[in-house]
Formats: C-alpha cells, sequence, structure tokens
C-alpha cells in the first residue's frame, strides 16, 4: 500500500501553480462515469461527458486540488476489451486498431500513475470489469476502487460483493449528483505523496517543444539528434510515427521536452480512423507545448498545410520558430536563405514575428542555432508587465498615434492590463469596444512587440468596455 503523505514543505495556495505533482488516474470500462467524476473533482467541465461508450479516447489531464491538495488528475479512454484474453498492449501501433490505440493509451497512463481509482457501476460486475480487475492486479497497491451511480443508495447492497475481488475498501459515490465525494477525495489524498511537490517557476522548469509538420520533414531525426537516442522511428516512408513520443535533453543547463508528433496532413487525406486519431494527438500537443518547431521541407517549400498548422499555434498564443530542414540539400547560392526567408515572409504575412532558421537534422548544422532561438523565444513568453508601467507606455502610444476622432469611430482608451503570460495576453479597456477597428489594434500590439520585449512571440490583445476610471471592470484572468 502507499503510504501516507508526510508533511510537505510547500503551504498549499490553490491561487499557484505547482509541479511534480502526484497523478492519479480514473479509469475503468466505457460509460461507468469516468468524466463525469473528473469534472466533478476538477469543480469545472473540461472532459466530454456523454451517454455514448468511448467518447473519451485520449486521457484528458488537468491540475486539481483534490481535499486541498494539487494533484494531476487524468480521466482515460474506455477500457474496452471485446476480447477473451486480457490485453497486453505492448506499444507498437502497426495493425492496430482504433479500440486498440485507446486501450495502449490507458495501459500507458496506468502504469505510471501515483494512484489508480477504478470506477465501476453500481450492481453486479461485467466480464469486462472482471477482466480489467485481473489486468490491473500488479497495481494493487496503487489501487483504489469506487462504485458509482449509487445515488440515494441506489444498489448498493449488490455493489458491496466488489469487496469478494481483493479491495480493502470501496467507496459508493455519485459523480452526477455529489452523493460521498468527499470522503472519495479524503482517500485519494491520503493514499498520495506530497512531499516532491514544489511551486512552479516559469524560469527554472523544462522549456516544452512540439515537433511538428507534415510527414516526412525529419522531425523523428532531429527528436533523435537533440535527445541523443532513437526513440523515435526514422524512416523515409511518411506518416512512421504515429503517436507522441516524449523525450528529454539539457541545453545551456537548462532542460528541454521534446514531443515529436505525427506528421499532419490535409483533412482529405486523413482517411484511416488510426491516422487521424493520430494526427488529433499530435494537434493537441500544441497545447502541451511552450513552443512549437514547424518543420518545413527546405526543397518544398512553404505548404498551405504549414501556414495551417502554425495558425493553430498561433491561435493558442505558442511561440514558433520556422524550421527550414534539409537545408544541406539545397544548392550553395549567394542569398539563397535571404530569397527563402523573403518568400515565407510574403506568403505568411501573418506570422511576420516569428524566427527561421536553416537546419539540417541529419547533420546537425543549424540546431544549436535553433535552440538559442528556443531560449530567447521562451523568455519572451514569460514576460510579465505591471500594470503601471504597461500604461506608462500605452499614454505614449496613444499620444504619437490618438485614436480617431468622429461621430462614428471616436472612443477612449481607459486603460490596460497583461491578463497572462504564456500565452502573452493583454486586456485593453475602452468607452466604446464597437468603435475600435483591425488597424489600431494592429498598431497597439505592434508598440507592444517592438517596445516591451514581445518581438518573437504572438500577442493576444483583447478589448473590453468600460464606462470610465471610476467604474472599471476586473480583467479575467486567463488560464
Amino acid at each position: 500500500m502507499i503510504s501516507p503523505s508526510p508533511q510537505s514543505p510547500v503551504c498549499f495556495n490553490a491561487a499557484l501553480k505547482y509541479r511534480n505533482l502526484p497523478v492519479v488516474v480514473l479509469t475503468g470500462r466505457p460509460n461507468v462515469g469516468k468524466s463525469t467524476l473528473f469534472n466533478r473533482l476538477l469543480r469545472r467541465k473540461k472532459a466530454i461527458t456523454d451517454p455514448t461508450p468511448g467518447v473519451t479516447r485520449d486521457p484528458v489531464s488537468a491540475d486539481a486540488f483534490i481535499a486541498g491538495k494539487p494533484v494531476r488528475l487524468i480521466d482515460t479512454g474506455g477500457f474496452k476489451l471485446d476480447r477473451e484474453d486480457p490485453p497486453s498492449y505492448d506499444g507498437d501501433p502497426s495493425g492496430d486498431t482504433l479500440d486498440d490505440l485507446v486501450v495502449g493509451r490507458t495501459v500507458e497512463t496506468i502504469r505510471r500513475a501515483d494512484l489508480i481509482v477504478l470506477i465501476l457501476e453500481a450492481g453486479e460486475l461485467t466480464g469486462e470489469d472482471e477482466a480489467f480487475i485481473d489486468f490491473l492486479r500488479p497495481f494493487q497497491d496503487r489501487l483504489l476502487a469506487a462504485v458509482n451511480k449509487t445515488e440515494g443508495g441506489r444498489r448498493e447492497n449488490e455493489s458491496w460483493n466488489i469487496l469478494s475481488y481483493g479491495f480493502d475498501g470501496v467507496y459508493m459515490i455519485s459523480a452526477e449528483h455529489g452523493d460521498n465525494i468527499g470522503e472519495l477525495e479524503a482517500a485519494i489524498a491520503e493514499r498520495l505523496d506530497f512531499s516532491q511537490v514544489e511551486i512552479d517557476d516559469a524560469a527554472a522548469r523544462p522549456i516544452r517543444i512540439a515537433l511538428l509538420g507534415k510527414p516526412n520533414t525529419g522531425k523523428s531525426t532531429l527528436s533523435n539528434r537533440l535527445t541523443a537516442s532513437e526513440g523515435s522511428i526514422v524512416s523515409p516512408a511518411p506518416g512512421t510515427t504515429r503517436d507522441v513520443v516524449e523525450g528529454t535533453f539539457m541545453y545551456r543547463n537548462r532542460q528541454f521536452r521534446i514531443l515529436d508528433t505525427a506528421g499532419i496532413r490535409r483533412k482529405s487525406k486523413v482517411t484511416e480512423n488510426i491516422e487521424y486519431y493520430s494526427v488529433n494527438r499530435a494537434v493537441k500537443s500544441i497545447d502541451e507545448a511552450d513552443i512549437v518547431f514547424l518543420l518545413i521541407d527546405a526543397q518544398e517549400g512553404l505548404t498551405d498545410q504549414d501556414k495551417k498548422i502554425a495558425a493553430l499555434a498561433h491561435d493558442r498564443g505558442r511561440g514558433v520558430i520556422l524550421t527550414l530542414n534539409k537545408w544541406d540539400a539545397m544548392p550553395t547560392v549567394k542569398n539563397t536563405f535571404q530569397a527563402v526567408r523573403d518568400r515565407i515572409r510574403f506568403f505568411f504575412g501573418q506570422m511576420e514575428f516569428a524566427p527561421i532558421v536553416p537546419i539540417s537534422a541529419a547533420d546537425g548544422s543549424g540546431v544549436e542555432e535553433l535552440l538559442k532561438l528556443a531560449l530567447r523565444v521562451y523568455s519572451q513568453l514569460i514576460i510579465h508587465i505591471d500594470t503601471g508601467p504597461l500604461n506608462q507606455a500605452l499614454e505614449k502610444w496613444l499620444e504619437e498615434y490618438p485614436p480617431p476622432v468622429g461621430p462614428q469611430t471616436r472612443f477612449k482608451v481607459r486603460y490596460a492590463v497583461q491578463v497572462s503570460d504564456n500565452p502573452v495576453k493583454f486586456v485593453i479597456f475602452v468607452s466604446r469596444p464597437q468603435a475600435v477597428t483591425e488597424p489600431y489594434i494592429a498598431y497597439l500590439r505592434n508598440r507592444i512587440r517592438r517596445d516591451l520585449g514581445f518581438s518573437l512571440i504572438p500577442v493576444d490583445i483583447e478589448i473590453r468596455g468600460s464606462s470610465g476610471p471610476g467604474k472599471r471592470a476586473r480583467p479575467r484572468e486567463r488560464n
């Protein structure tokens, strides 16, 4: 059994962020209420809940406070067997069905959990439940059982038979109605070790890099070079990487976490369920990253698909470095890079801030420059401008380029505040939001980039109404 948590040196506060959190995994067969319980423990709706079995495919994770302590909570896809033998997923997706991949991700998540909460449905166990319990026996010391849908004592008497399967105890709950959730939370917290939890310091945590791009642009080759491993399978066949492969490495005393993803194809080309699922995970990796290395085949040049990938990263406020791979195969003609760079800037004006660097993942040329840029980009992502200096700068910008004057176009800028970093977002309060034009917002964004140190990253600006200095709206913090 996991020993009770020793006293942690950290005084937990829900307003802070933490790292090294214990991992709590919710698992069970489809449609037993895992996602409903996930949302209940999270105290907000993040996982999609639906009566259709199998809606949750990829594990969904979030930081949550349980019994006053922070944990990393993961909602897994349903453990669908449809076979006589318990599964033995080996991590090789070749030949697997979509259900195989869902089960594989569930098993992978279970193996790295600090605590596994097995969710069963009130009443008699199914054959699938029994097979899953048998599969989980090696993890018995990290296992806690909860029977869901017992609101008002519904089918509790039958459910106590679960103890005959070797559980020390069982918690009767209703995720939908909240019955006995407090008892379950206390049991979860008691079984975890919080001694390694630390307050998250953005300046010291690993920098998370997602390698994205079309198939066969060299993502796995670059991943292997950076991590000095063969963690990613390298093959000339497009689409070799079907899952997100993670690795770590150090550069200039800073840890990096790399995510090598499946190549993203146009929707019309994504015909296999498994490939669609893999591409969906690659897109989700943007949410987990700080910076995206968008690998572009230097010989092929920028494509519409590259633009779509960059737009996804831009919209999420991630740093983007346009990485021209296979540069060693380009002709050695003077000003070649300048010509390629100018062409990208001309056809891709939205990403004028994004650095462009030529590399060869195969021979390593340009990789150090890529990492230097990554450090610079990350340093800008975590900048936070205090409200006082920000509004002093805003006053100067308004003097140099005042808002337009006219009965329909007039508006007054009240003040500004930075509501989040990584992603970087500012809220500007004005008297008439509907009168603020896109060109004026672009002007303010450009001045923020130029004067406040955000030259290499996307900057989001939201315009909100404010009736005057005496009635300032409280800005909503961005998560």
